[in-house]
């Protein structure tokens, strides 16, 4: 029997891929269990519509996030206001909430903080990097500026 995978089965494929499975395997056990539904003709174009649509989806998103990556790179270095103790070190540290605020409040760009990758905590004055992940493959180079007060 060809059925068109819900979720990923081992053995079978990943979710979305059509494969062909024996009778009894998917009458008793994938389909009552939801894994799988029968790939009939109107279960097909039905698929290949989910399938179009969530291509479409993807694109959007790609051609969106490098819309916003052209953004960032365009703009200059965000200047943060941090409490510093002297000798370049701050009170505490940048977090990615700071940065996303900064970029808002300079830019207008709204920055998801969850997406802002930072390997170590910024603890000293002076220019930094971090890294926004925007979508699955397309990251950018966030410029700071960290100022103490």
């Amino acid at each position: 029997m060809k059925v068109i995978l819900i979720k990923d089965v081992k053995g079978l494929g990943k979710a979305g891929d059509v494969a062909k499975a024996s009778d009894g395997y998917a009458r008793n056990f994938l389909i009552p269990k939801g894994l799988v539904m029968e790939a009939t003709d109107a279960n097909m174009k039905a698929h290949q519509e989910k399938l179009r649509i969530e291509a479409e989806q993807r694109a959007s998103d790609i051609a969106a996030a490098e819309e916003l990556k052209k953004k960032i790179e365009a703009a200059g270095p965000v200047e943060i206001v941090s409490k510093s103790g002297g000798a370049g070190r701050l009170f505490g540290a940048v977090t990615a909430k700071d940065i996303a605020d900064a970029f808002a409040k300079e830019y207008g760009i709204e920055l998801d903080k969850k997406k802002i990758v930072m390997n170590s905590p910024i603890k000293t004055e002076g220019p930094a990097e971090v890294e926004l992940k925007l979508y699955q493959g397309i990251g950018v180079k966030l410029r700071l500026n960290v100022v103490g007060k």
